[in-house]
């Protein structure tokens, strides 16, 4: 396994170099970033994106630059992570800190009211011993008062927990298909690969791209094709158990791993999911039109047959690259290396 993970980092020094290089691009650090999401298997359609291009025309700095013009929205969504994270720290302090005051106020009030109790049942001690009662029951409401208040600041901070709860949960569903969105998979995975590999079990990783999906937008309009989306992601989602993740990754790929299948039980699964949808006949519910066979290609690879899981999920998305170059409406499975 070591080796594999020293071959992959290997192999992947060389394909960054190598972009740089053939292209006569700069070595900036926005350049290696584009370079290692597309090489690395952290951005599989930046990766088709840079191939497709390779293939017909040059790639120039202009052109990078325009085609990840849109990474600062991802820099907003980290941060908008970590401020969350940091949000959270700083909530579980306060829970902390408020228990422990509300904790200390009730002792407290507790042992004041004894010594009330106390002082009120000596009945020859004097206008002294009568004044401190009555300073002492002063003291006792205040501090009752501090503990209603330490109460409602930890209701509050429940409550603002929850909400974040939620805001979590919101952040890792894709808004359009309901399915979790690639931040969430990405979470899957890491839990998925540790848990499989302790459990001696076959992991499998699949990536989906609809096709010529930019021709139904163009013909329908852009309600349409997140109907079709959405359609895919409900014939996706009927295969999706305990054993079997699906997720929305981006755009029109969707990305499923299936714990305890060999690549060849998932590439049928799979397989069985475009065959039941290539023989829909999906209508414009606008315009009654119908919109034509709707495909889609797939690429799937053993995850444990690649140095780590972001290899495994390139060898997967180049798989689906060969589905595609075969003529689409199939699922390749990708050779371990």
């Amino acid at each position: 396994m070591r080796d594999l993970a020293r071959l992959a980092r290997r192999d992947l020094i060389e394909a960054i170099g190598s972009f740089l290089l053939d292209n006569d691009l700069d070595v900036t650090p926005a350049n290696l970033l584009v370079a290692h999401n597309a090489f690395s298997g952290a951005n599989p359609r930046l990766a088709r994106q840079i191939t497709a291009r390779t293939g017909t025309g040059e790639v120039t700095q202009a052109w990078l630059d325009e085609l990840t013009e849109g990474a600062s929205d991802t820099s907003a969504q980290a941060e908008l992570e970590k401020l969350m994270a940091r949000l959270e720290t700083n909530l579980d302090a306060f829970q902390v800190q408020s228990k422990a005051a509300s904790k200390s106020a009730q002792d407290y009030g507790s042992e004041l009211e004894q010594h009330v109790t106390d002082l009120e049942q000596l009945q020859k001690t004097g206008q002294i011993v009568s004044s401190l009662a009555d300073l002492a029951k002063t003291m006792l409401e205040r501090t009752r008062k501090a503990e209603d208040e330490m109460r409602k600041s930890e209701e509050e901070a429940k409550s603002l927990r929850r909400s974040l709860e939620r805001a979590k949960r919101d952040a890792e569903v894709d808004y359009l298909t309901g399915l979790p969105n690639r931040r969430a998979f990405e979470d899957l995975l890491e839990r998925e690969y540790r848990d499989a590999q302790a459990a001696m079990e076959p992991l499998s990783i699949a990536f989906c791209d609809i096709d010529n999906f930019k021709a139904i937008n163009d013909a329908h309009g852009h309600d349409s094709g997140d109907r079709v989306l959405k359609a895919i992601a409900d014939t996706l989602a009927q295969i999706s158990d305990d054993h079997c993740h699906v997720a929305r990754h981006g755009g029109e790929e969707f990305v499923m791993l299936f714990r305890g299948r060999n690549p060849a039980a998932a590439a049928e699964r799979l397989d069985q999911a475009r065959e039941h949808l290539a023989s829909r006949r999906l209508i414009n519910r606008k315009t009654d039109e119908p919109f034509g066979q709707i495909t889609f290609s797939g690429g799937v690879a053993d995850v444990f047959g690649h140095g780590d899981a972001r290899a495994a999920l390139k060898a997967a998305d180049e798989a689906l690259f060969t589905a595609k170059q075969n003529g689409r409406n199939r699922v390749e499975i990708a050779e371990s290396p």
